[in-house]
């Protein structure tokens, strides 16, 4: 009888995207293959990888096709995978199980330390719990990096008949996708979350908002709640914690809190003003805890290690790891995870490879399409939520996403604000009507009928909008509008009526 050979390959979506799914296709029928579907390693560029069992630990090919598969099984030409520079120059802590475990084998994830972070917050008081997250300093992963022990304590002490616990999967900037990666093939990290967050202030009911362009994330997500509920771990202090998943509807504009209650509530997804805020006022009137994936992901390392561990991590006022994804035109796209404090130019290079083939660097932006934009000479900066602050930036939920010398910066601009426009709820002036404006004074330029007084204008419709917008939509729109005509106004002003 011939001999089985166990292979991994990533059931990810990029990884599908990249050919996976055609290799699963051609091989799973084979008798001498055993093909164990895992979560991804995040190194895109090598995708599809496909890798084996050695007695000194997983071999991996990439780039694979069909036909490479007698190699992969005779063991020729394969790269040990902890002698891959992408993923052993690395810090995964959130993402330690990443291209090892089965996204719904509860036993792998608890085999690999997973639910120690739960079972250490079911040991103490919710105070504690708590405290532990102060002690972490954990802020929140994304646009606002608010301190996530202070909005825990807000909830914990509301008075109310019910509370609840939201996760915000509603991952919409362009280049961020460790949101996806987490739901797709490490859910039981955010339900884990999720319940300590839940034990510390009360609630007795979760969501994940997830958006509608993830059918493949949210089905494993629902799959895990199964599971979970089978092994009765949705259950705290004898009560059950029922969590449901709820689909969007395509708006990128359900991405900020209080929008993305609204939609739960049933209703059109519109910013609330503010005050009150969701952890004294949220979901049905609620006291409410609503923040993304990621954080959530973050929580169980920290009740398993100690908050004095996660403390020890990054820089002085950003602690911790970050996930950073890396696209655009870089060599080497893929997820990161690494300490606070390394520079935009370290990454870039280090993890990114430089530039692909044929590209000469123009300008990144970090934190979405609300994200300013830097050129060459900015990339000396920290990554870390204060240095961006003081840039004038957001760090956002990490994308990163590297533009080259054939870009052109009037069109880019108008193309975020066109995207402001088209994205606005409506619900405040400047965002609803002065997004409009800004992309027609773009396109002016843009054709060759703008004027030196239509730069002017930006400037001045920018500045109202990061005053009075309602939320972080409007009040970021012009950034990177402003940063591209700041550090690139020669090519505005070339395409400007004489």
């Amino acid at each position: 009888m011939s001999s089985v050979t166990r292979l991994y390959l990533s059931s990810d979506t990029s990884a599908r995207a990249a050919g996976a799914g055609l290799l699963a296709d051609a091989w799973s029928e084979r008798p001498d293959v055993q093909l164990i579907r895992t979560s991804s390693r995040g190194a895109f560029f090598l995708e599809p990888i496909v890798e084996r069992d050695s007695p000194a630990g997983r071999v991996a090919w990439f780039n694979v096709t069909p036909q490479d598969l007698p190699s992969i099984l005779s063991g020729t030409g394969g790269t040990a995978v902890q002698a891959i520079p992408f993923l052993t120059q690395q810090t995964r802590f959130t993402f330690a199980n990443f291209g090892e475990t089965e996204p719904l084998a509860l036993d792998e994830y608890q085999a690999r330390g997973g639910l120690t972070g739960l079972e250490a917050a079911l040991r103490i008081e919710p105070d504690a719990i708590i405290e532990e997250l102060r002690i972490s300093q954990l802020r929140g992963r994304g646009g606002a990096a608010f301190p996530v022990w202070n909005k825990w304590k807000v909830a914990q002490q509301a008075k109310a008949v019910g509370k609840y616990v939201v996760a915000n999967a509603d991952e919409g900037d362009a280049g961020t996708y460790c949101d996806r990666m987490i739901l797709e093939g490490d859910p039981f990290r955010l339900l884990e979350g999720m319940l300590i967050c839940a034990r510390a202030i009360g609630a007795d009911r979760g969501y994940v908002y997830c958006r509608q362009e993830y059918p493949a994330a949210a089905a494993i997500l629902r799959a895990a709640i199964q599971k979970a509920d089978e092994a009765e771990l949705l259950e705290l202090d004898g009560e059950p914690f029922l969590i449901e998943v709820v689909e969007g509807a395509g708006s990128y504009v359900c991405g900020e809190e209080t929008a993305l209650l609204e939609s739960l509530e049933g209703r059109r997804g519109v910013v609330r003003a503010r005050p009150p805020y969701p952890a004294q006022s949220g979901l049905y009137g609620q006291p409410t805890i609503v923040s993304n994936v990621l954080t959530f992901a973050t929580v169980p390392n920290i009740l398993s290690r100690g908050g004095a561990w996660h403390a020890s991590l990054g820089t002085e006022q950003s602690r911790g790891t970050i996930a950073l994804q890396l696209g655009g035109r870089v060599k080497h796209a893929g997820l990161v995870e690494v300490p606070f404090g390394l520079s935009l130019h370290q990454v870039l290079e280090q993890f990114g490879g430089g530039m692909a083939p044929g590209s000469r660097f123009k300008a990144v932006q970090v934190g979405g399409p609300l994200g300013s934009l830097f050129p060459a000479s900015g990339l000396d900066i920290p990554i870390c939520y204060d240095a961006f602050a003081k840039a004038g930036a957001v760090l956002g939920h990490g994308g990163i996403v590297v533009y080259d010398h054939e870009t052109d910066m009037v069109d880019l601009a108008r193309h975020f604000m066109a995207f402001t426009a088209d994205e606005s709820c409506g619900k405040c002036t400047p965002c609803r009507i002065g997004s409009v404006r800004g992309r027609e004074i773009l396109e002016r330029i843009q054709t060759g009928s703008g004027t030196v007084d239509d730069l002017e204008l930006l400037d001045d419709l920018g500045e109202t909008m990061k005053l009075a917008s309602l939320c972080a939509l409007g009040g970021r729109a012009p950034y990177p509008v402003l940063t591209a005509i700041e550090h690139f106004s020669a090519e505005f002003r070339s395409k400007l009526r004489s």
